[in-house]
């Protein structure tokens, strides 16, 4: 089960809105949905959540480029809605960067790769067989300044949604539209 809400900051404080992610193929196209909620140029948080198994938020200043954090990207890259958000320069690929699959070995090493190499972090593939890393990806000081700590972030589980609301004052709103 998802959860997914719009949080624009105005001058009168949060108004929040829910929104269904049906018709979001991109993340351009979730950019255009959270903009589409501002009445101005005015900062706009996606909030999006499965079940506690992961949340990603989604910061829209204007017109500059989307700020994303995503709390498990191996659990969000089995959804398609967590898809949207986990884009390559975010994972830290080249777009457009398929694995050279003749350099992998049967076992699934690559050539010469140690197959108990603890180094590597734990990765997973997600729903179009990319391979994602668990834990945290993104930005995760995309909350500081409205009083959201980096640190906070890393730490919420559960209902992450609600106790980001909460810290920004806007509880009572997203409470009208869960």
């Amino acid at each position: 089960m998802y959860f997914a809400a719009l949080l624009a900051r105005t001058e009168d404080g949060w108004e929040a809105s829910d929104t269904e992610l049906d018709d979001v193929e991109t993340l351009s196209d979730l950019a255009d949905l959270a903009r589409e909620a501002a009445p101005e140029d005015d900062t706009v948080l996606v909030l999006i959540e499965q079940e506690d198994a992961w949340f990603g938020v989604v910061r829209i200043d204007g017109e500059e480029d989307p700020r994303i954090y995503v709390s498990d990207a191996a659990a969000a890259a089995r959804s398609s809605y967590g898809e949207i958000l986990l884009t390559d320069e975010l994972l830290g690929r080249e777009p457009d960067d398929d694995p050279d699959l003749d350099a992998l070995d049967l076992d699934g090493t690559e050539d010469g790769e140690d197959e108990d190499d603890d180094d590597t972090p734990a990765t997973e593939a997600g729903v179009s067989g990319e391979i994602v890393p668990h834990g945290p990806v993104g930005d995760a000081q995309v909350l500081d300044d409205l009083g959201v700590s980096e640190k906070q972030l890393k730490s919420l589980s559960g209902d992450a949604v609600t106790e980001i609301a909460e810290s920004l004052g806007a509880s009572e709103v997203l409470e009208t539209v869960r």
